[in-house]
Order: structure tokens, then sequence, then C-alpha cells
């Protein structure tokens, strides 16, 4: 028969699993701003400025909600407001809807200067950040 009691941590054990979520997602957020950079400069020696800028407004439409969003979970850890299941379920809401609403603004001014390839290279590109973290082993 198996056990079903609640699995009790020592503050000690608490720090350290705290630290180490601060740490993959600072980790995650600086993989995704090193592709979101590698990203705008494949674009733009490829295909020019407007290119560039296009691949920026991609990486841009994912990451700045983001990091918002880390932050968020960031403070959560150290403040008096703990980070619970609610937070972390409209922090995603927040995310997805803030990127659609960036893409489709792009879509809709970006008439004469959006080149769409290299805005979905900026959004891939940031989306699989953490493909450098498994490159360099460096995922919690």
């Amino acid at each position: 028969m198996e056990d079903h009691s609640p699995i009790v941590l020592t503050d000690e054990e608490r720090a350290r699993i705290g630290r180490r979520a601060n740490q993959g997602l600072k980790r995650a957020l600086v993989a995704q701003a090193g592709m979101a950079v590698f990203a705008v400069v494949l674009a733009g020696l490829v295909a020019g400025g407007n290119a560039a800028l296009s691949a920026l407004v991609g990486a841009a439409s994912y990451f700045v909600p983001n990091a918002l969003f880390a932050l968020r979970l960031l403070t959560g850890t150290f403040g008096p407001m703990k980070a619970g299941p609610m937070a972390f379920f409209w922090g995603e809401a927040f995310k997805l809807g803030t990127a659609t609403l960036i893409l489709g603004l792009a879509a809709w001014n970006g008439e004469g200067w959006l080149v769409w390839p290299a805005l979905l290279l900026g959004l891939l590109c940031v989306l699989k950040g953490y493909v450098l973290l498994l490159a360099f082993r460096k995922l919690p």
C-alpha cells in the first residue's frame, strides 16, 4: 500500500527550490533575449532593415509579455503575495492575449514594411529560446 502523506519540506529545502526556480526563469529570459537578437541580426543581414524591424516585432510580441509574467512570478516569490495556480493561469492568458494583440496590430499597421517571414522568425526564435538552454545544458 502506498503512503499518501504530504511531503513536508524544511525552510532550507523550500528556499533552495525557490532559488532554483528563480534561476531557471532568469536563464529562460536571457536565452529568449539572445534568440531575439539572433533573429533580428539574421533578418537584417539577409533581407535588410524592414526585415530586422519585423523580426524585432515578432520577437517582442512574445518576449515582452513573457518577461512581464516572469517578473510577476519572481516578485511573487520574494514578496508577500505568492504566485498560486490562478496567478499562473491568468499570467498565461495575459501572455497569449498580449502576443495576439501585438501581432494583430503589426498586421494591421505594417502593410508597407512588414516582412512576414522575418516576423515569424523572430517569434519562433523567442518561443524556442529554451533550445539554447538545452544546447548549453543549463535547464533547471
